[in-house]
């Protein structure tokens, strides 16, 4: 029996006792003979080198406590900003974050399929094939119809320290912003269309036309350096410059108001556009 001591990356060492296997025609004449000692390893990695190791419980609890450490490094943090702030997943239900398009559609088309099946006697119930063709096609063309004119939420990224604010420090206005633009709008051209159709003036004198409006592509929810509560809206606009923006700062805050002030500037990509919107309110 002879002891020897297997260095674990440079680091710290463990000292194992080794029992060889001599039947074979290797011998072990140094410890430079050792093949690489990586705990990750499975035990029948050293076995094929006709090496048996005798661990003790501790050099085995090292090495389990070792491997899960290695796992835990590896494994996935919560979402965070930028700048190390956290992030807060909008899970509040509501029906207006459900499409109507896509359930009339899903709903009108299963009773139309199940009606023509009961009717050709492909199905159960004929007796009611009738009821559910009469309103399989009213309620599917009622669902096209919604998912046409259906305008689709944008996306809101909310940070946690502007949740908390939320309640207290927004404004009515900023909140109703909010909510409708983070749920499905039906015969809107866009969101927040009527906001932008007074603030650009589109086809007026030193307005812009309505094909080079700006859209809203997300909202973000986020605290100002001194505090406050703010509601920042991003658009898209590839035919405007920051200086459109910057000649209508005043109209953003004097709409969206009362109780706010507001600030644009350039997005964080190329064509976008942030519309800063500060409530005024503090705690």
């Amino acid at each position: 029996m002879k002891a020897y001591t297997a260095s674990i990356g440079g680091g710290g060492s463990i000292l194992c006792s080794h029992r060889l296997n001599l039947a074979g025609n290797h011998q072990l004449t140094s410890l430079n003979q050792f093949p690489p000692l990586n705990l990750r390893r499975s035990y029948s990695y050293l076995t094929n080198q006709d090496l048996l190791l005798e661990k003790p419980k501790s050099y085995l609890r090292f090495k389990f406590v070792i491997a899960r450490a290695a796992d835990s490094s590896q494994a996935s943090v919560p979402a965070a900003a930028a700048g190390g702030k956290s992030t807060v997943e909008d899970d509040e239900f509501s029906l207006a974050k459900v499409s109507f398009g896509v359930i009339g559609l899903g709903l009108g088309l299963s009773l139309l399929s199940y009606g023509f099946g009961a009717y050709f006697n492909i199905l159960p119930g004929s007796e009611w094939s009738a009821l559910m063709l009469t309103y399989g096609f009213p309620l599917s063309i009622i669902g096209m119809a919604l998912k046409y004119a259906e305008l689709k939420p944008v996306p809101c990224l909310t940070y946690s320290d502007a949740q908390i604010l939320r309640e207290k420090c927004a404004t009515p206005i900023l909140k109703q912003v909010r909510d409708d633009v983070i749920r499905y709008r039906y015969g809107d051209e866009q969101h927040l269309d009527e906001a932008l159709k007074r603030i650009f003036q589109y086809g007026l004198g030193g307005g812009v036309a309505r094909r080079n409006a700006p859209v809203l592509q997300k909202i973000r929810e986020e605290v100002t350096e001194d505090g406050k509560y703010c509601l920042v809206l991003v658009f898209e606009a590839k035919a405007l410059e920051l200086a459109d923006f910057e000649k209508r700062q005043e109209k953003f805050a004097s709409f969206f108001g009362p109780g706010i002030s507001a600030e644009v500037g350039k997005g964080e990509e190329e064509n976008m556009y942030d519309v800063r919107l500060i409530s005024n309110t503090t705690l």
